[in-house]
């Protein structure tokens, strides 16, 4: 079974992640110099690299050829191995969304009480942590207050409201940004040009778009892309956009940006009539509008990059 993309091409090194430059730069900073926190809390929207920098951190700390002053794990010992394959031992990962009770934060207290089997430290990512139950979070608390050396918790979260002042407090705390347009647009290619496939410019501006900020939902969208054929089109996208039309919604923003208001009301009511959901219709539209902004503006620059994108 083929891998989807964003698994296929995880990134295997610090200088690979997209975007997060503040992140990645405060991380390897304090790995190279051996002074990293016992537990960082990551924060952000989903799919804009947690659990890949979390991964990452523990590669990096058990990397068995990784020097003194050194960040990048060597991929190639075998606890490097091991991680990128998903059987390393000493890395538990833990999605607290079903796995959310106080039954499974004492399993997990039991285990870090035994050090490693073959690596140098436990590395422990606690994912979607906002999830545990408030015993859960009081045990998780106990943990983190008096952590044994070899254990590193990484923990990762959508929703940092929901997490217990007391957890955020005995955490570094990291807060991960949407990706840009640019930066995503740029990774899609990449990745076309490492699956040999030849995509429309105009079909990744739309993925760009409509991902908002979450390359790991561009990858996947790129991917079903790349099920249509060697050659998609502008028609494959619609597919990718719950069937909405691309003409219509063009139309739409012509007739809004010349304030032609009949036009509008007209377009409006057809759609109604088609039995389209307006909610999800207007929702498409306004990336549309976002995505022609950043285009046209990317014109006028005359360098095929709209500034902030």
């Amino acid at each position: 079974m083929a891998l989807v993309l964003y698994r296929k091409y995880r990134p295997a090194s610090f200088k690979d992640v997209v975007g997060q430059e503040h992140v990645v730069r405060t991380l390897t900073s304090a790995i190279a110099a051996n002074d990293f926190a016992h537990s960082y809390l990551f924060t952000g929207p989903r799919g804009t690299g947690k659990t890949t920098l979390a991964r990452l951190i523990a590669k990096s700390l058990n990397c068995q050829n990784r020097k003194n002053g050194e960040y990048e794990p060597c991929n190639k010992c075998v606890s490097c191995d091991e991680i990128a394959r998903g059987v390393a031992i000493d890395l538990i990962e833990i999605d607290a969304a079903s796995n959310r009770g106080i039954d499974e934060i004492r399993a997990l207290k039991e285990g870090i009480r035994f050090g490693p089997t073959h690596s140098k430290y436990k590395v422990f990512i606690v994912d979607e942590v906002h999830m545990l139950t408030k015993e859960a979070f009081n045990a998780l608390l106990k943990t983190l207050e008096e952590p044994p050396a070899h254990a590193v918790f990484v923990l990762a979260t959508t929703e940092i409201q929901k997490v217990l002042p007391t957890i955020v407090s005995r955490s570094q705390r990291f807060d991960f940004r949407r990706l840009r347009h640019g930066e995503i647009k740029k990774r899609l290619e990449a990745l076309a040009k490492r699956e040999e496939k030849s995509v429309e410019p105009r079909i990744l501006d739309v993925i760009s778009t409509k991902a908002d900020g979450s390359i790991r939902d561009a990858e996947s969208m790129l991917g079903q892309i790349f099920a249509l054929g060697n050659e998609a089109t502008m028609e494959d996208i619609e597919f990718l956009l719950g069937a909405v039309d691309l003409g219509t919604l063009h139309a739409l923003f012509e007739h809004l940006a010349a304030g032609k208001k009949p036009e509008i009301f007209t377009l409006m009511n057809a759609i109604k009539e088609q039995g389209a959901d307006l909610e999800e219709f207007l929702r498409h539209l306004l990336r549309y509008v976002r995505w022609m902004m950043n285009s046209r503006i990317a014109d006028r620059n005359g360098d095929g990059r709209a500034d902030g994108a």
